[in-house]
């Protein structure tokens, strides 16, 4: 049975997931760090980005003028093992422009794994892979 103090840490890293999607969301390139630790390591279609810098660069430049995304995360599982953990999502993506329904949807996976830092938990490694994607 697990402790207080683990029911706790998997529902902090579960959190992580949802302050991801608001920061995604609401365009806060700049909040990344309570995310991510510093040396994140994200591994995605698009690429690999190394460290907060790049993830934050990328997460600038990559917004579309007049397009939104709505993030929404579900069947998160967390496993802790002292001060990392691995945490797994499924990630529904929904891209629109205001007034409109989506006009394009994804499907992802993410694996993550997660330390604990002074500040609390931060995802240290990301890895998103593509289920599926609809355009409209």
């Amino acid at each position: 049975m697990p402790t207080a103090a683990q029911i706790i840490d998997r529902a902090e890293i579960a959190d992580l997931f949802a302050h991801l999607a608001n920061l995604l969301d609401e365009r806060r390139p700049d909040d990344a760090a309570t995310v991510y630790h510093d040396d994140i390591e994200v591994r995605s279609p698009r690429g690999e980005l190394h460290g907060l810098d790049e993830v934050t660069a990328h997460l600038k430049h990559s917004q579309v003028e007049g397009e939104h995304t709505h993030h929404v995360h579900g069947d998160v599982l967390v496993h802790v093992d002292g001060d990392r953990a691995k945490a797994t999502a499924n990630q529904l993506v929904y891209f629109y422009r205001d007034g409109e329904a989506p006009h394009r949807t994804s499907g992802l996976h993410v694996a993550c794994t997660a330390v604990r830092t002074p500040a609390g938990w931060r995802f240290s490694e990301s890895h998103i892979a593509l289920a599926w994607t609809q355009e409209k």
